[in-house]
């Protein structure tokens, strides 16, 4: 479990805190959720760092060619060691780093203003598994108009997940592990290697009003990715890329994505579910004023059909969700087998319930517009469709549905589509 650190020293701080990381300001009321309250002592009113902040006056030069990475690793030391709320300013010029680990836990708050470009340098050797890593730190926030650039297309052609599964992972480009109470905002990330963005075990994350771009045909290029993380908003982000624009993993709980875009890319997806052993349950996601344009897939869930763990995917809402020529807006997956890497038993250990799908309208690009294709021994229940009006944009087929062991109720849909 994640160290949530020191606690605050009192309400008048954690306001100020959340203003300052979060742009609003917080209730002072104790959070319901116990991991919700938890924050770190800043240690009081700000130090002087041991040194600069500014990397440019650590040696860093925006020549996108000389490399900047040990400017960024002593800024970071020296906000991590001061106190109060410090900030490290990446200004405008293009800087080319390598592998950055940064880790806490710190006795400050940190606010990275990043108004420049960071490239990543497309030496594979110069990576020992991610490229830029936050560890273990509390109270954190990326912010400004700049660019985290991985420079993909470098490498791109070294990814070779889609002959073997378990293939060598190139770097994702921004990790955040073991972070609680942590903002992205007004940033872009672009050409990721491999992930442009990966939450693990991090609680109170905000990402707002973030670009996320990369080629549709780009590889393993997902926009979003997390697990065994909780209480993660995602709003007012566009998201155009290789992969799942959003992909939420095991152990993942409280997750609200509001007023964003997709596409291209595989649209949004819970899973896969069930691919390692001691994998835990996923609930409460909520998709609601959301676009998905052009995506292979729109709302996803998918689990493996000889799923290695035994683990629920309950309580998810989508509404109000526009698809525009989709090839599948609507899939629950129970029988997910990608390259052939499991036994087609039909037998699934994930269950999959409570899933209500309201006001999703718009256009497919196939005639399959909703898919539950559910498991044979342990069927989908509380499934709902709601006000769905999907239609496929094609002349030579219908537009339909293509159920299997789904439990629940359709209400006012059309009737091509009136599965349950």
């Amino acid at each position: 479990m994640v160290d949530a650190g020191r606690r605050s020293n009192g309400a008048a701080l954690m306001v100020a805190l959340c203003a300052a990381l979060l742009g609003t300001a917080c209730a002072t009321k104790p959070a319901a959720k116990p991991a919700a309250a938890a924050a770190v002592d800043v240690g009081g009113p700000p130090s002087v760092p041991a040194g600069p902040l500014d990397i440019t006056k650590l040696g860093a030069k925006g020549d996108g060619k000389t490399d900047s990475t040990q400017a960024i690793m002593q800024a970071w030391k020296n906000a991590c060691g001061a106190t109060g709320t410090q900030k490290i300013v990446i200004p405008e010029g293009n800087f080319l780093i390598g592998a950055l680990e940064l880790s806490g836990p710190c006795t400050s708050s940190i606010i990275i203003r990043l108004d420049g470009n960071l490239l990543g340098t497309g030496d594979l050797n110069a990576y020992k598994k991610n490229w830029i890593e936050f560890m273990r730190v509390d109270n954190f926030a990326v912010n400004g108009h700049g660019t985290i650039d991985g420079q993909g297309p470098l490498v791109w052609g070294k990814n070779e997940c889609n002959k073997n599964y378990n293939c060598k992972i190139l770097p994702n480009s921004l990790v955040l592990d073991y972070v609680t109470n942590a903002s992205i905002r007004g940033v872009t990330l672009k050409n990721a290697k491999f992930f442009h963005l990966n939450l693990f075990n991090c609680k109170n994350v905000l990402v707002e009003k973030v670009n996320i771009t990369a080629p549709g045909d780009s590889p393993n290029t997902d926009g979003i990715h997390m697990g065994d993380s909780e209480n993660v908003t995602i709003k007012s982000t566009n998201i155009a890329v290789g992969d799942d624009c959003i992909s939420i993993g095991p152990g993942t709980k409280h997750v609200k994505i509001h007023g964003s875009r997709c596409g291209p890319g595989h649209g949004i997806s819970v899973g896969s579910l069930g691919r390692y052993k001691d994998e835990k349950d996923v609930e409460d996601i909520e998709v609601t004023n959301c676009t998905i344009k052009g995506a292979t897939n729109g709302l996803r869930i998918k689990s493996y059909e000889d799923s290695k763990s035994q683990l629920k995917a309950t309580k998810f809402v989508y509404d109000q969700v526009v698809m525009d020529n989709v090839s599948y807006p609507i899939i629950i997956d129970q029988k997910y087998c990608p390259n052939n890497i499991c036994s087609k038993t039909g037998l699934s250990k994930v269950t999959v319930n409570d899933i209500v799908f309201k006001n999703i309208v718009g256009t497919s690009a196939t005639p399959e517009a909703v898919t539950l294709n559910c498991a044979n021994n342990l069927p989908c229940q509380g499934v709902q469709l709601v006000n769905v009006n999907l239609k496929y944009t094609g002349t030579h087929n219908k537009t339909m549905a293509v159920c299997h062991n789904a439990v629940g109720k359709s209400s006012n849909v059309i009737k091509e589509l009136a599965c349950l």
